[in-house]
């Protein structure tokens, strides 16, 4: 099991910045991939950004340009810069990650955070 806990979300005004940090603790052999994910009022969750253990790094078209995601593997740690806010970045964010539960396992396994809520005001 892998437990995920967010922390950084707030208020902040358009064209500011914010940075959110996810660690994750628990009982397991390997984290892949981990990630943050919003959903926005009456809208489905969609995927933030994205980065692989190696730090491949993949990026909403909506953020591109304004965020930064990057991860501490030895910590496992992964935080989300965003700058250049807009009213429409408004959402819960969740970090989210895959992982599996013991060595020499082929299964993956996704967990979640509880979220935290970003609201950016115009």
């Amino acid at each position: 099991q892998v437990q995920l806990v967010e922390s950084g979300g707030g208020l902040v005004q358009a064209g500011g910045s914010l940075r959110l940090s996810c660690l994750a603790s628990g009982k397991y052999s390997t984290i892949n991939v981990m990630g943050w994910y919003r959903r926005a009022p009456g809208k489905q969750r969609e995927l933030v950004a994205s980065i692989t253990s190696g730090g491949s790094a993949n990026y909403a078209d909506s953020v591109k340009g304004r965020a930064t995601i990057s991860r501490d593997n030895a910590k496992n740690t992964v935080d989300l810069q965003m700058n250049s806010l807009k009213p429409e970045d408004t959402a819960v964010y969740y970090c989210s990650c895959n992982a599996y539960l013991s060595y020499g396992s082929t299964t993956l396994y996704q967990y979640w955070g509880q979220g935290t809520q970003v609201t950016v005001s115009s």
